[in-house]
């Protein structure tokens, strides 16, 4: 066994001592368990905690008002309540936890709560479906007109949700769900049940906003009109937006 040698003040030497005779052990015994605890990792559950990682600690106005939370929540809760908010129970349970600060219990609090998704992100998210929406409304327009989309374009440029394996992609996909829960963005609804409920199984997001940025600089290039159908792009500018998916590295 390896000998390490450690200076300390008589003040600290003299308390080790003392906490180590209350165990009956010597100091080097006592000392080599803290050291022990530090390295060696203890137990860790099993349980999924969330995506959030558990706080810490709690200022004790946060403890008292969640405290008093979960005992509001135990008397309102119906007697046969079997949802996720559990019976009276259950939150008088979790309102002792919080008074008795058993912190290695407070990922109660935040199990299944996510990191934000940052304003930045979402906007990505609508900026792409946006784009989807106005491919979309225009390959029906050149259709009706009488103007053949070939069917390898139309494929390129469907919108095939996100990476369900990726955190962020992961993450813009269910604020998707999210905003078609409602009925929004309708007209893409058949595309992203077609795909597997919206998820690509590989990443997507670079490759769309690729998209984006072609489809922002048609726009750009363009009069600015006051028609609705304005917005609506012709045959070739698809054709641009479907070429910009491949990585200009990739490119023939």
């Amino acid at each position: 066994m390896a000998v390490l040698n450690i200076r300390v003040d008589d003040q600290v030497r003299d308390e080790l001592k003392d906490m180590a005779d209350a165990e009956g052990v010597t100091v080097s015994e006592y000392v080599r368990d803290l050291l022990t605890a530090a390295l060696v990792p203890g137990y860790e559950s099993k349980e999924d905690h969330g995506d959030l990682p558990a706080p810490e600690t709690m200022r004790i106005a946060d403890r008292q008002v969640l405290s008093l939370l979960h005992r509001i929540l135990a008397r309102v809760l119906p007697e046969d309540n079997d949802d996720v908010d559990g019976d009276a129970g259950y939150q008088l349970g979790r309102a002792r936890v919080i008074e008795a600060g058993y912190t290695g219990e407070y990922w109660r609090e935040v199990a299944g709560f996510s990191p934000e998704l940052s304003k930045r992100d979402c906007g990505r998210v609508l900026d792409i479906l946006d784009m989807f929406r106005i491919i979309t409304f225009s390959i029906r327009r050149l259709e009706k007109d009488g103007t053949t989309v070939d069917e390898e374009l139309k494929y390129k440029l469907e919108f095939r949700g996100f990476d369900g394996n990726d955190g962020l992609e992961n993450h813009m996909a269910h604020y998707v769900e999210f905003l078609m829960s409602d009925g929004r963005w309708a007209e893409l609804h058949e595309q992203w049940s077609s795909n597997d409920e919206g998820n690509s199984h590989s990443l997507m997001l670079h490759t769309y906003m690729r998209m984006v940025a072609e489809h922002r600089r048609i726009k750009a290039s363009r009069d600015r009109g006051f028609h609705r159908e304005d917005y609506l792009l012709s045959l070739d500018e698809l054709e641009q937006i479907a070429v910009a998916r491949v990585h200009p590295s990739r490119r023939g």
